[in-house]
C-alpha cells in the first residue's frame, strides 16, 4: 500500500519548521522531488510486508472486573504458556509472571498506562516473554504501569491507582506498580519491571518485595516500549532474592536485536551463585544516600541499622562518602527531559540512527494518538515534554550533551568508591508508602508527588550499576527498602549479598491485604 502523499502545505510547513524561506516555484519544485523520494518509502513498505512482518498470533485475554482487580494492579489477565516437552521441565516451570504493561505480549492488548497507547495488541513478544515461556514460565497478564512508566507514584495510570497492599489507601510506587502490589499480595510467583529512574526498586521498597535493576545491557530491553536508551532497563521483580536470581538466569544475555547490550557478554549463573558465603566483603554506607530531602528518619535509622547486621555474618561494613550521589540526580533529570522528548515523544518511542529492531506499528500508532490524546496524557508526561523540547530547541540539545559528558564523571565516582568495598548501600526510598492523593494525574499540583522518590534510585540508572532493593523491615507497620548496588556486570555479588541480608532477616510476609 502506498505512504500518504505530502500537500502543498504539508511542504510549507517543514520548511517552516526548518528556516527554509521558498517563493512559491522553489516551493513547487521541491513537492515534486519528495513526491518522488516517496517511491523508495511505498518500496520499503512491500518489502516489510513480504519480509519483516511478523505473523499476528491468537491468545485469548480478559480484562478483569473491578470486584475482581482490588488493587487496579491488573490491567489485563491471561494464561499463556508454551507447551513442550522442554518448557515442562523448565526451570520456571509452573511459575505465574505478570509482565509490567510497557512490555509486548503478542497478540494481548497494551496500554503502557496511557491513552496514548491504549488500543494497541503487539505482533511480537517482547525477547524477555520468548525467555520466560522458553523457561516454562505461564503469563499470568499484564500488569498495570503508571502513564508511560514516567511516575515515582501509582496514580498516574490512565485506567486508575494502583493500591498498596500492605494499605489501600496508600500508592505503590512506580512506575511498576502493578508488578509489585500483585507480587506483595501473593497473586503471581514472579514479576517483570522496567527502571529508567528507578521504576523497580521504588515500588518493591513501598511494597515490600525483591527488584532488581541489573546492569545496563545486560537484559535486552528489545520489545519493550522505550523511554531513553541509555537508562532503559528490564528485570526482575520478586518476593525472595533466589527468585530474582533464577529469573535473572532465564533473561540475561545478548539477543543480537538490542543496541543497549554488549554483543559479547555471557551471562554466568546467578542462581547457583547465592551460596550463603559472604565472610569478608565489605559493605560501604553511602552517606549522601541519607538524610536526602523529605527523608523519613525512622527509615534511614532502620536501613543503617540493616546494613550493619551484615558484621553478624562476616561482612565488614564502614561508611563512606560519595559527593557525586547528590550530582547524579540532576544528570538523570537533563537526561531524561531531553532524552524522553527527543526519543520517545518526538521519536514515538525508538527514534532513530541506531541498530536493532524497531517496531513500526507501535510507532505508528503511537505517533497518531499521543497528538489526538494528547490533553488526557499525565501532568508528568507534560511537564517532561515541555521541559526537554525547550532543552532540545532553545538550549539546542546542550545540556543534554554536557549531562551525558558528565556521566563517566558519576560512573568513576562509585567505581572508585566500590574500590574500597564490594558493594554500596543506603535507603531505596526515602521513607515509606504515602497516601494515594485525591487528585488525578493531569493534576499539577501533584507534580512533586510523583517525582519526589527516584533521589537514591536514579543515579544509577544513568551510570549503568546493577542494584537492588531487598526489604529492610517495617516501618509504623509499612515497608521499607535497603538497596544495594555493586560494579558493573558485578550483578553476581549484588545479589549474594542480598540473599545473605533476607537470611539474616528471615522471610519477609505477605502484605496482610489481599
Amino acid at each position: 500500500m502506498a505512504v500518504s502523499r505530502p500537500s502543498a502545505a504539508d511542504i510549507a510547513a517543514g520548511a517552516q519548521h526548518f528556516g527554509f524561506h521558498f517563493d512559491a516555484a522553489t516551493e513547487q519544485a521541491y513537492h515534486g522531488v519528495v513526491t518522488a523520494a516517496l517511491a523508495s518509502y511505498d518500496a520499503v513498505d512491500e518489502l516489510y510486508d513480504e519480509l519483516a512482518r511478523p505473523q499476528i498470533t491468537t491468545r485469548s485475554y480478559r480484562f478483569p472486573e473491578p470486584g475482581d482487580n482490588p488493587l487496579g494492579a491488573w490491567y489485563v489477565t491471561t494464561d499463556i504458556v508454551r507447551d513442550t516437552d522442554e518448557t515442562a521441565h523448565g526451570p520456571l516451570s509452573g511459575r505465574t509472571v505478570a509482565i509490567k504493561d510497557n512490555i509486548c505480549v503478542a497478540a494481548v492488548p497494551m496500554m503502557n498506562g496511557s491513552r496514548a497507547v491504549e488500543g494497541f495488541v503487539p505482533s511480537r513478544d517482547a525477547t524477555v516473554v520468548e525467555r520466560l515461556l522458553d523457561a516454562g514460565a505461564t503469563i499470568a497478564g499484564k500488569s498495570v504501569c503508571e502513564d508511560l512508566c514516567s511516575s515515582g507514584s501509582s496514580f498516574t495510570s490512565a485506567s486508575g491507582p494502583v493500591r498498596n497492599p500492605w494499605d489501600l489507601t496508600r500508592e505503590a510506587g512506580g512506575s511498576s506498580s502493578g508488578s509489585a502490589a500483585l507480587l506483595a499480595a501473593g497473586k503471581v510467583d514472579l514479576a517483570l519491571g522496567g527502571d529508567q529512574g528507578g521504576s523497580i526498586r521504588i515500588p518493591a521498597s513501598l511494597c515490600g518485595v525483591v527488584g532488581l535493576k541489573p546492569t545496563h545491557g545486560l537484559v535486552p530491553y528489545t520489545g519493550a516500549f522505550p523511554i531513553e536508551r541509555t537508562i532503559d532497563h528490564l528485570g526482575p521483580m520478586t518476593r525472595t532474592v533466589a527468585d530474582a536470581a533464577l529469573l535473572l538466569d532465564a533473561l540475561a544475555g545478548p539477543d543480537g536485536q538490542d543496541p543497549r547490550q554488549p554483543p559479547d557478554r555471557a551471562a554466568p549463573n546467578y542462581r547457583d551463585a547465592l551460596t550463603g558465603e559472604v565472610a569478608g566483603l565489605r559493605v560501604g554506607i553511602v552517606t549522601e544516600g541519607f538524610g536526602q530531602p523529605e527523608s523519613q528518619p525512622e527509615s534511614d535509622d532502620l536501613v543503617r541499622s540493616a546494613a550493619h547486621r551484615l558484621t553478624e555474618i562476616g561482612c565488614t561494613v564502614g561508611e563512606i562518602s560519595v559527593p557525586w550521589h547528590r550530582h547524579a540526580f540532576h544528570l538523570f533529570t537533563v537526561i531524561i527531559a531531553d532524552g524522553a522528548a527527543g526519543q520517545m515523544l518526538d521519536g514515538n518511542g525508538y527514534g532513530l540512527g541506531v541498530d536493532g529492531l524497531y517496531d513500526p506499528e507501535l510507532m505508528a500508532h503511537f505517533a497518531r494518538q499521543r497528538r489526538v490524546k494528547a490533553d488526557q496524557l499525565a501532568a508528568t508526561i507534560k511537564a517532561t515534554a515541555l521541559c526537554g523540547h525547550f532543552g532540545l530547541t532553545a538550549l539546542g540539545g546542550a545540556s543534554y550533551a554536557k549531562a551525558r559528558n558528565l556521566v563517566p564523571h558519576a560512573r568513576r565516582a562509585y567505581d572508585r568508591a566500590l574500590e574500597h568495598y564490594d558493594v554500596l548501600v543506603m535507603p531505596t526510598v526515602p521513607g515509606t508508602a504515602n497516601t494515594l492523593p485525591a487528585g488525578g494525574p493531569q493534576d499539577f499540583a501533584l507534580l512533586g508527588r510523583a517525582h519526589g522518590k527516584a533521589v537514591n534510585t536514579s543515579p544509577m540508572d544513568v551510570t549503568g550499576h546493577p542494584a537492588i532493593s531487598v526489604p529492610a523491615g517495617l516501618v509504623d507497620g509499612l515497608p521499607a527498602g535497603m538497596m544495594i548496588m555493586g560494579k558493573r556486570f558485578d550483578d553476581v555479588t549484588v545479589l549474594r549479598v542480598a540473599d545473605a541480608f533476607e537470611s539474616l532477616r528471615g522471610g519477609f510476609p505477605t502484605a496482610p491485604q489481599v
